[in-house]
């Protein structure tokens, strides 16, 4: 146990508590177990199995939370554990603690800017202003080609330039996510938060999608301090049309393994009102507050011994 590491959770919690309630925003809580899972390809939900059924432990209070917002909450927040399996290491617990919120009528810059005045408080040794960089403009800066029009070639041969050889055949945008974490995000600046933004329209997820120098981009964005990833924000997208048809093709990429959220699809077709929405995870804020690079350095119980 590390009583400091107790102590400072307590005063970041508190600290969250105060700027949503100075902004009015709702603390909420909403279900850990449900009857849908995480449908994204990319991320494994654990199962339980209950007296009644099948129940899956939340990756993210997301469709709940959108649920609360089309039955007319306003804005919120939440604090809670979360689970993903198969994240183990340094940067990843299989539970973790995440903090996420929805702010009605913003826009996604104005969601970013809020995201940078809450990570100076609780990240205090923060002194210079946070860094806002397109997906392309970091691209340019650090590998020097356009990864919205690179090539599978271009960017395997940037790769090969930098030392990484891959046997086999990627798409395109796994190409693309390679360069950015082996690349791009080692260079983003230590001691200051940088914003990407402007992802593919591949990874818009729940993201509405626009079009921007001719390349049609996910108004979304990820926050990072140095290399580590910190959040994950979006201009939510509220049509429910293209929600439903997302959540399937995703279903049936992973071999329709996970039911489909149908409560969280039907109460977007109540509508979902225009809002951003973006996720943070505290135990690696706690980290960059406490400045160590283990998680097990500030979670009372890691995955190993809990």
């Amino acid at each position: 146990m590390n009583l400091t590491a107790l102590q400072q959770r307590a005063s970041l919690n508190h600290q969250v508590r105060v700027f949503f309630a100075e902004r009015a925003v709702l603390e909420v809580e909403t279900p850990a177990l449900s009857q849908a899972g995480n449908t994204d390809p990319f991320i494994d939900s654990f199962s339980v199995n209950t007296p009644q059924s099948l129940r899956y432990l939340h990756t993210s209070p997301e469709y709940p939370m959108k649920r609360l917002l089309a039955a007319g909450s306003g804005d919120i927040y939440q604090l809670c554990k979360v689970w993903r399996r198969d994240e183990s290491g340094k940067r990843h617990n299989p539970e973790f603690t995440m903090l996420e919120w929805y702010r009605l009528g913003f826009t996604w810059q104005q969601l970013m800017q809020e995201v940078a005045a809450l990570l100076h408080i609780l990240i205090p040794h923060l002194q210079k202003p946070a860094r806002f960089c397109s997906y392309r403009e970091v691209f340019l800066e650090s590998v020097q080609l356009d990864p919205h029009v690179a090539s599978i070639d271009e960017l395997s041969a940037v790769a090969r330039a930098h030392g990484i050889e891959i046997n086999g055949e990627m798409p395109v945008q796994a190409w693309r996510d390679l360069l950015l974490t082996h690349c791009v995000e080692p260079q983003f600046p230590a001691d200051q938060l940088t914003f990407l933004y402007h992802y593919p329209a591949s990874q818009s997820a729940l993201a509405k999608v626009q079009m921007q120098e001719g390349q049609a981009v996910a108004e979304r964005f990820e926050v990072y301090l140095g290399a580590l990833e910190l959040g994950n924000g979006y201009q939510e997208q509220t049509d429910a049309v293209q929600n439903r048809l997302l959540l399937t093709q995703d279903a049936q990429t992973r071999g329709n393994d996970i039911p489909v959220d149908e409560r969280f699809l039907a109460a977007l077709e109540q509508g979902l009102p225009e809002c951003a929405g973006v996720a943070v995870g505290i135990d690696r804020i706690l980290m960059c507050r406490m400045q160590v690079n283990d998680l097990k350095q500030v979670i009372a119980f890691p995955w190993e011994v809990a």
